[in-house]
């Protein structure tokens, strides 16, 4: 089953995710991401949050189209991103798609990708979709499809990954450790159109410039 959650971030030029959400099984919307989705015409299941971002002209439309709200108060100890995931995992979700989640405040980046890390452990397939760069999280393997001469940069979010291995890529690796305070496999670059990294263990972020 795949899962759009729209958050309320960075999008650029939206027609870049009218192909990504064409064939969503389920659609989210954390807060302010519904006014995104409105413009995309994708209508959601829910909206989640404190809905302090939330246009009264999204809220005003969804609402005549039926779309249940899921209000929290604006103090809570989740954010709205974490309690749109947990929704989706709630509802069988096992493909992700986050789309909103690489903006400019670099805090509110990093919290919203490690938002998805348990999720990743327990098997679900995660991706921050954005309008340059897509983010993978990577507990096994992943055969990436791009270009040649596509930037790829592999980082670990736990504190080591082990037997990281890159195929297909200008600087291979195989049965590596990285470790976070030792970054060094980043800005590799595609060989051709696809490429392969594995870890035995531990949770990789692959970014993927296009």
């Amino acid at each position: 089953m795949k899962c759009i959650i729209f958050a309320n971030g960075c999008y650029g030029d939206l027609e870049r995710y009218r192909e990504i959400i064409k064939d969503a099984d389920m659609i989210i919307c954390a807060d302010g991401g519904a006014n995104y989705a409105c413009k995309l015409g994708a209508i959601p299941s829910v909206v989640i949050g404190d809905m302090d971002s939330i246009t009264d002209k999204s809220r005003n439309y969804l609402t005549e189209l039926g779309v249940k709200f899921k209000k929290y108060p604006i103090h809570k100890d989740f954010t709205d991103l974490q309690l749109s995931l947990e929704i989706a995992e709630e509802s069988g979700a096992d493909i992700i798609i986050l789309l909103g989640t690489l903006g400019n405040r670099l805090d509110h980046t990093m919290a919203n990708i490690f938002s998805g890390m348990e999720m990743a452990l327990r098997g679900k397939n995660i991706v921050h979709y954005g309008s340059d760069c897509i983010i993978y999280l990577v507990t096994h393997e992943l055969i990436l499809k791009g270009s040649k001469g596509d930037l790829v940069s592999v980082i670990t979010m736990s504190d080591r990954a082990v037997g990281v291995t890159e195929t297909g890529m200008e600087y291979p690796l195989h049965e590596a450790l990285l470790e976070n305070s030792k970054p060094y496999a980043v800005s590799n670059v595609m060989e051709g159109e696809q490429a392969r990294i594995t870890v035995r263990e531990g949770v990789l972020a692959v970014f993927h410039y296009r």
